[in-house]
């Protein structure tokens, strides 16, 4: 699935069969988890700045920075050969807070692929209700890597430095230019390999780590939520250890028929979509944000800006810690993305008033919602694990005349992000490991048939039509639907109704009666009560929307 490449991350998918046949239908390299029996967990206390970082995002929903726990997971870097090279998984446990002995322990996982996870448990956690954390420990983890795990691969730091060469529209130029940077970068994570670690960051290989963490945790069967990019890979480990699922909740889900290539370019529509919807709710508070009364006129402003800033980028140098920002036409259409992932009154209002603020010339307001560092380094550690990811689960095109056909065609009618999410997964043309083959999912004996998953119908990261096919697949299934909302993954977004299903499945064993059920969307949302076109310039709380876009990764 998809990312936003300045401020968040999103997406992914990919695998198939039972033990040793599913492993090898993943790739000629693929082992089990069978043959590897892992030591015992050894909780401790979190490194300290892990801590102030669940303190600062999580402890105003409840104090997960006092009780979240660490440990590590030696893990082999080949599972086909378990005696061999080991690497380390970082685990975290948020403990249940009732008497006696947890239910159980729900790993969870956050999408991505490259999302870190040992944050999401503590955020899980904080999300649930008070039952649930009575209940239930809850497990992150960062990927084999990702964050805190070791190795942890970053390829070029100054990669997404600010302003980039504008992503164009398919023509000569951009191309050219772009085809260089992505070839650069995949370049690059060869270069920065030191183990072969990109030989094993396969979907199969997280799908043996979360079953090795399953056996370490002690549990004779695998709760687990998963989000985005984590559905894939929790329907992935139903398909390969279908005998070791408890509970198992899905939400936001992938489309096991499109990975990778084929999904990417159902995003590009599904996008395009939700900003125009966007687009037309900026219009009807005309009155607040002065972008133009009609659809139309918000989306001739945007297009016009983006054009603007390829040939004039807006520079803005914090005055208190004297670094630089500037905001191009990337840079622009990868922060606004933000607003098609989910609607939330933060995210809309704050990108309509750094909108504004650019017609009113504040420049400060505009650089400090949508701008990027144009120096230093950044930790691209999440990007370069999701093409690690993404570029060996399945063979992606290697004609170039493919992905420019395809792309030219989509973007004729959904321009938004087509070329931007063509160059984001580029460096999957010049990969420099081998590509497996994906799972057959849901195509294995015993297949747990008490799996519940969870569904907006105009989510644009997992399109519906993806978490159908992913309901026919999992025979038995039931799915919760929020018909209309524009929100990527539903549990914890402010749905009484879906988070009331979620608890009673965990706490409960209760799933829907029905095979689908229906609940109503949230609605948009509303412009600040204080908001008027006076109170948006100068806002110093644009950059703190901006970095805090609550988008699952």
């Amino acid at each position: 699935m998809k990312r936003i490449v300045v401020v968040a991350a999103v997406a992914g998918l990919g695998l198939t069969g039972l033990g040793a046949t599913s492993a090898q239908a993943a790739g000629p390299s693929a082992g089990t988890a069978g043959g590897f029996n892992p030591a015992a967990l050894k909780w401790h206390a979190c490194p300290t700045d892990f801590v102030q970082t669940v303190h600062d995002l999580y402890d105003a929903l409840y104090p997960v920075s006092k009780i979240v726990q660490c440990a590590e997971l030696s893990v082999p870097l080949d599972y086909a050969k378990p005696q061999g090279k080991k690497i380390t998984l970082q685990l975290t446990r948020t403990p249940h807070t009732g008497e006696g002995k947890a239910k159980g322990d729900i790993v969870v996982n956050p999408g991505g692929p490259g999302g870190g996870g040992a944050l999401f448990g503590p955020r899980v956690f904080a999300q649930n209700s008070a039952p649930m954390r009575e209940a239930y420990n809850v497990i992150g983890f960062d990927p084999r890597g990702v964050g805190m795990s070791v190795p942890a691969l970053s390829c070029d730091p100054t990669y997404t430095n600010a302003p980039r060469p504008d992503y164009g529209t398919g023509d000569r130029t951009s191309v050219a230019t772009w085809l260089k940077l992505s070839k650069g970068y995949a370049d690059d994570c060869g270069k920065a390999d030191k183990i072969g670690l990109l030989d094993h960051v396969k979907t199969i290989d997280s799908v043996n780590d979360v079953e090795t963490i399953r056996k370490a945790l002690g549990g004779d069967k695998l709760d687990y939520y998963g989000a985005s990019y984590g559905t894939y890979l929790g329907s992935a480990y139903a398909t390969v250890y279908p005998k070791n699922v408890d509970k198992m909740v899905l939400d936001g889900n992938v489309g096991p028929s499109g990975v990778w290539y084929q999904a990417n370019l159902n995003q590009d529509i599904a996008f395009d979509k939700n900003i125009e919807y966007y687009f037309g709710w900026i219009a009807k508070y005309d009155s607040v944000y002065h972008l133009g009364a009609t659809q139309k006129k918000v989306r001739s402003f945007f297009y016009d800006l983006r054009g603007k800033l390829k040939d004039k980028p807006v520079y803005f140098t914090d005055p208190d810690s004297g670094q630089q920002f500037a905001v191009g036409p990337d840079e622009l259409t990868d922060v606004i993305l933000n607003a098609a992932y989910r609607r939330s009154q933060a995210i809309w209002h704050g990108y309509a008033a750094g909108l504004a603020a650019f017609k009113t010339g504040d420049t400060a307001t505009f650089a400090g919602t949508f701008g990027s560092p144009t120096s230093g380094e950044s930790d691209d550690n999440g990007y370069a694990m999701y093409a690690a990811t993404e570029c060996t689960d399945a063979q992606w095109p290697l004609s170039w005349k493919k992905w420019q056909r395809d792309n030219e065609k989509i973007n004729r009618k959904h321009p938004f992000m087509t070329w931007s999410n063509a160059w984001f997964n580029a460096p999957c043309l010049f990969w420099p490991a081998k590509a497996g083959k994906p799972v057959n999912i849901g195509h294995t004996r015993d297949l747990p048939k008490n799996i519940l998953m969870f569904q907006s119908t105009a989510d644009a990261a997992t399109p519906y039509e993806g978490a159908l096919e992913l309901q026919r697949r999992l025979k038995g299934s039931r799915l919760v639907v929020q018909d209309g909302d524009r929100t990527h993954c539903i549990v914890h977004r402010g749905s009484a109704e879906v988070d009331a299903y979620f608890d009673a499945y965990f706490l409960r064993g209760e799933r829907p009666g029905q095979r689908t059920v229906h609940v109503p969307q949230l609605g948009d949302p509303t412009p600040p009560s204080s908001a008027t076109a006076r109170t948006l310039s100068g806002s110093a709380s644009q950059k703190a929307a901006r970095l805090k876009a609550d988008v699952i990764r």
